[in-house]
């Protein structure tokens, strides 16, 4: 019997429950024919652990109340105790379970196995409950215990110490936790499931989607494989909750009606409300949340309320007054997201965020616009605050979608009852916020792998050459690059935060912009809704210019850039189409984006686009010069950065392989600039070009580009050993003086929610370079010559980089496909 009980305990401890269950099942029986009282009781607390985590908790129940009938010694009286609380603390009775735990490590004759997990368990309720300060203590006290008992207790302090930091709001710190309590549970060889589960949690509040997804989905399967229900619906949530987050309703409700089914068997109450919640907020976004919802709604707010889980009680209410709201009850919407205001104070500030945006919509059902504006403040402050702890440009700007919404209740106020200064001001306080702080130079922690990823990409375009290969060998190395950019991200995730931000330029933006802007007119758009709508500031007034549904715009944009890549790629008798219709969507955007705005004809323009708006070609729909920028105060900054520059200075021109036109291009180029330092193959390496690129006032590449719209931060510019990364960039604090792409898609940055950007130009006007000349789309190799020599003599001659272009841009024969390729797509950025 008591090898039959130590069998079931090591095949709990590898997840294998039901396995554990049986042989229990068996030892009882032995007991009871026996007689052997004592021996029953002792089966009976261990088969109740384990009927616990297959969610059968009342059999669990039942267990616990035979084996206190069978008495025991005070050992069997503690294990006893120690039971019932985590029994408690899986239905969700918290309350109780905090007592027995304290009871427990306050006795002295509570076993140090106990005593570590009763310290650990408690610290989450504490957490739960909003003590973060208490629940680290206890997990300090908890470690130390832990380092005498074994590794496996010592892995899962370290996972709980993670989970408590990501829920006090230290996310990034939070995030290198996990990963160490990921490694302590290997070491320990303890199953990965739980690990998952919990740093889902961190991955969606960094919104890092799809990592959280895939953490979500390994949980699910592991606990589904090994039989695990009680974690297997907890990890069921979290898939409910990142389909929600990906907008995918239906499967969202599928997956949170399967898991509020199986907490309801479970008999957990708490869990159940959360799962619930999550299926009304489904039918919500379909637009089929009907009274019987905001019924659940409300009863799952009450719910993890009186379970004292402010962060789940906020957002339960948040969801009960937007169902309210959409049913036309104005009173109970506003009672709910007053309720839900109310809890968010003293909270994290993700938990604060969205008692903010919950106060917001309380004012905006009494059209209040200066209680909506003071709640947005408020919050977007909060947000500013978290975004400057985070480590990385791709965590804040990630971060910067927890107050999209914010933004856009903001925007609404201000564009109702404000100046255009006021709508400009605003539209610059979300506007790139995630590149003003920089992170100090520095990638010693990722050398190798940079080194690694580029002989990846060595070995790729080898195989690309040889069809005849099998595919075995790239998909291993498709995932081998993956796995290094995976770690690389990882590192930038763990280094210490940011720099502070500088002068943000605030209060007196749109005066000094006019300074700088010497004559130029500024154009900053906007998104409203679903609808455009542009700042316009001039020398002598500023105006706001609603502009009509984004919808449009954006069907002609995505044909615009189907054309031109047509063009690029040219078939029989596709040409002539491609080129008619790539006309007709220049002159559909000009009427849409440009015309209403009735810039004077012989005006240069400093446009600041939006969102999907910063794919636009610019350029081709404006018969001026024409600069682009990622905020207004961005180029305010590139602009101070020019003002009183000595002329000349290191000129660098860069060739990468296999491209003719690149070959042709640096050679012409050498004739204009005899003093440049130029880099060919095979000697322009990753290592020799960004060697000299710091500190130079004018760089030219002339090679490939790639486009990583799932992670920007790998777009890239081939060079001869490989990939030169934005990340790489970043990562060195490399920031020419000014900047020419000839590459494909170089200027074609990601946009992500709460109006971030991501790129080639983003990251380095972010480092300092104060002009760039990019491409948003693929650019032909040998018609681009042309235009970057033409460039280039203007250049010379003192032009900006947006006269140059549009100059250069001028003297192009758009009869030729790649030269109207050319024309279309380049752009200038900054105001170098």
């Amino acid at each position: 019997m008591l090898a039959l009980r130590a069998l079931a305990w090591a095949e709990r401890a590898r997840l294998a429950d039901v396995a554990a269950k049986h042989l229990l099942d068996e030892a009882a029986r032995i007991a009871r024919r026996h007689g052997l009282d004592e021996s029953l009781a002792d089966v009976l607390i261990s088969r109740a652990a384990v009927n616990q985590e297959l969610g059968a908790l009342g059999a669990a129940q039942r267990d616990l109340d035979t084996a206190g009938e069978l008495g025991g010694g005070t050992s069997k009286a503690v294990e006893l105790a120690f039971q019932r609380a985590v029994l408690h603390q899986n239905i969700g009775r918290l309350g109780p379970a905090a007592a027995a735990y304290r009871e427990l490590l306050g006795r002295p004759d509570t076993p140090q196995r106990i005593m570590v997990i009763a310290a650990n368990n408690l610290a989450m309720i504490d957490a739960q409950h909003g003590r973060h300060g208490d629940a680290l203590r206890l997990l300090d006290d908890a470690a130390r215990r832990a380092d005498e008992v074994g590794p496996a207790l010592v892995a899962m302090v370290l996972e709980t110490r993670a989970w408590v930091t990501v829920q006090s709001g230290r996310l990034a710190e939070g995030l290198r936790l996990f990963d160490e309590a990921g490694r302590a549970h290997e070491a320990a060889g303890l199953p990965l499931g739980e690990h998952h589960v919990e740093y889902a949690d961190a991955l969606i509040d960094l919104r890092l989607l799809p990592e959280a997804g895939a953490a979500a989905r390994t949980a699910t399967e592991i606990f589904r494989r090994n039989g695990v229900p009680l974690m297997g619906a907890e990890a069921e949530l979290r898939v409910a909750q990142l389909a929600m987050l990906a907008g995918n309703a239906a499967e969202a409700e599928t997956a949170a009606r399967a898991a509020a089914e199986t907490f309801q068997r479970q008999r957990r109450g708490a869990w159940r409300a959360r799962a619930a919640l999550v299926a009304v907020e489904a039918r919500l976004r379909r637009g089929a949340a009907s009274a019987a919802d905001l019924r659940e709604a409300r009863r799952a707010s009450r719910a993890l309320e009186a379970a004292r889980t402010r962060s789940a009680a906020v957002q339960a209410y948040v969801v009960a007054g937007r169902v309210a709201a959409h049913l036309g009850r104005a009173g109970d919407a506003e009672t709910a997201y007053r309720r839900a205001a109310d809890l968010s104070r003293g909270t994290p500030i993700l938990v604060r965020l969205r008692g903010a945006v919950a106060a917001a919509l309380a004012a905006r059902l009494r059209t209040r616009d200066a209680d909506v504006l003071a709640h947005c403040r408020r919050g977007l402050a909060d947000l500013a605050r978290h975004r400057a702890a985070l480590p990385s440009v791709e965590l804040r700007a990630l971060a910067s979608g927890h107050g999209e919404e914010l933004g856009q209740f903001g925007l609404e106020a201000v564009v109702r009852g404000g100046t255009p200064r006021r709508v400009l001001e605003w539209l610059e306080r979300t506007r790139a916020a995630a590149l003003l702080a920089v992170e100090p130079a520095g990638a010693a922690d990722v050398e190798d792998d940079l080194e690694a990823l580029r002989a990846v990409h060595t070995e790729l375009d080898v195989l690309a050459q040889q069809p005849d290969r099998g595919a075995d060998a790239p998909a291993s190395l498709v995932a081998r690059q993956m796995m290094i950019e995976s770690r690389i991200r990882r590192a930038t995730w763990h280094r210490g935060s940011a720099a502070a931000a500088g002068d943000s330029a605030a209060a007196a933006l749109p005066t000094r912009l006019r300074e700088l802007l010497a004559g130029r007119i500024l154009i900053e758009y906007g998104i409203m809704g679903d609808r455009l709508l542009a700042v316009v500031v001039e020398p002598r007034r500023s105006r706001v210019v609603p502009l009509g549904p984004t919808g449009p715009v954006l069907d002609h944009l995505r044909a615009l850039l189907f054309a031109l890549r047509r063009m690029t790629q040219p078939r029989p008798g596709s040409l002539s189409a491609a080129r008619q219709s790539a006309d007709v969507r220049v002159e559909r955007l000009r009427e849409l984006l440009i015309r209403p705005l009735a810039p004077p004809p012989d005006a240069e323009l400093v446009v600041v686009p939006v969102g999907p708006l910063h794919g636009v070609p610019w350029s081709a729909l404006y018969d001026g010069p024409l600069s682009l920028a990622p905020s207004a105060r961005f180029w305010a900054r590139s602009r101070q950065a020019t003002m009183g520059r000595p002329a000349g200075g290191l000129v660098v021109l860069v060739e990468g392989p296999h491209l003719p036109g690149a070959t042709t291009e640096v050679r012409r180029l050498r004739r204009l600039y005899p003093r440049a330092t130029v880099v060919v193959p095979p000697a322009s390496t990753a290592a020799a070009v960004q060697r000299i690129l710091d500190g130079a006032d004018l760089v030219h590449f002339a090679c490939h580009g790639r486009l990583r719209a799932d992670n920007p931060m790998f777009s890239s510019l081939m060079l001869s050993d490989g990939p030169l990364t934005v990340q790489e960039l970043e990562a060195r604090g490399v920031a020419p003086h000014r900047l020419v792409l000839a590459s494909c898609q170089s200027g074609a940055d990601t946009t992500y929610a709460g109006d971030e950007v991501l790129g080639f130009v983003s990251a380095l006007i972010a480092r300092g370079t104060a002009g760039i000349v990019a491409s948003v789309a693929a650019v032909p190799d040998v018609a681009a010559v042309g235009l970057m020599c033409a460039l280039h003599e203007r250049l010379i001659n003192g032009r900006t980089l947006a006269h140059a272009l549009y100059e250069a841009r001028d003297g192009l024969d758009r009869d030729e496909p790649g030269a109207y390729v050319s024309w279309c797509t380049f752009g200038a950025h900054g105001a170098a």
